[in-house]
């Protein structure tokens, strides 16, 4: 009720299941522990934590400004109330090597099933904006190989991100995304493709599995999952489609409050609190405490 019926240990040997069957995994972004909830009655695969988003939330741009602290304790909430697994984006690892592993261990004490790590310079920005900086193929494979080592469930997935396609080339991308295979990256991220055969390239070269980022406004064109399936990948991230969902709403009600003076209007569009109450098993409460759950709505 409070909490899930499954640990962090489970939720990790649950993701390794699930990527072994090689059908598409489905991981919308949720940045709020409500919204995963909603995500797992939907039927979706795993949860997905963007840095993007959690910074937004801050009120901050996506520049690596957020700490370890923040996005791990955030991340720990969003990942608390769902069964599914969850991956997380920890940005450029919070520091160096000896960083990164204690980013690694406090995310699996917290129940996050895996992160990935990208390769920019920090400050980063976010990977569908031009002029990124990346660190060295070096530095990057010392990062990767100290999350890899870090990691004491040995379910924990570790991804590497690759932002070389904007600034190295395809080719580029693809040789760091080897390197980082050799340094003990799981799955590889390769981060603003740009058409099919983009994707198609990295599949045929290489043998671990893929994500693929389908975000909205990006320089990647949005394929669906069957197209995503048929390029053998494995793993699909909607990052910030639900809190770009929420916003417009928010929005368009506010506007709407502010020309007509009440919300009459747009109760239409509003989850009814009933709804929120299914989501939430409100009436599960009243197992403890009878004077809970005894109102009609």
């Amino acid at each position: 009720m409070l909490f899930t019926e499954k640990n962090g240990t489970q939720k990790r040997a649950d993701l390794r299941q699930k990527l072994a069957t090689g059908k598409l995994l489905r991981f919308p972004g949720s940045y709020s522990p409500l919204v995963s909830m909603l995500i797992e009655q939907k039927g979706f695969d795993g949860l997905y934590i963007s840095g993007a988003v959690l910074a937004n939330d801050l009120g901050l741009p996506d520049i690596g400004m957020t700490t370890l602290t923040e996005v791990a304790g955030r991340g720990r909430q969003i990942a608390r109330t769902s069964n599914l697994p969850s991956i997380i984006d920890i940005d450029t690892g919070f520091g160096e090597p000896m960083s990164v592993v204690r980013t690694v261990q406090e995310l699996e004490e917290l129940g996050i099933s895996g992160c990935h790590l990208e390769d920019q310079v920090n400050p980063k920005r976010c990977g569908h904006l031009d002029n990124k900086q990346l660190v060295t193929q070096a530095s990057m494979c010392q990062k990767v190989k100290a999350a890899a080592d870090g990691k004491r469930d040995k379910n924990f997935l570790i991804i590497a991100r690759t932002d070389a396609r904007a600034s190295e080339g395809l080719d580029a991308a693809i040789d760091r995304a080897k390197a980082y295979v050799d340094a003990g990256a799981e799955m590889i991220f390769p981060e603003a493709m740009q058409d099919e055969k983009e994707f198609e390239a990295f599949r045929k070269a290489i043998k671990v599995p893929l994500l693929a980022n389908m975000t909205e406004f990006g320089k990647s064109k949005l394929l669906n999952a069957t197209e995503l399936e048929n390029l053998g990948y494995n793993l699909v991230i909607y990052p910030v489609t639900t809190v770009r969902l929420a916003m417009k709403a928010v929005e368009d009600g506010l506007d709407h409050i502010m020309k007509e003076g009440s919300q009459e209007g747009i109760v239409e569009k509003m989850q009814h609190r009933k709804r929120l109450y299914e989501i939430l098993h409100y009436e599960r409460y009243n197992e403890f405490d009878q004077t809970l759950f005894n109102f009609k709505l």
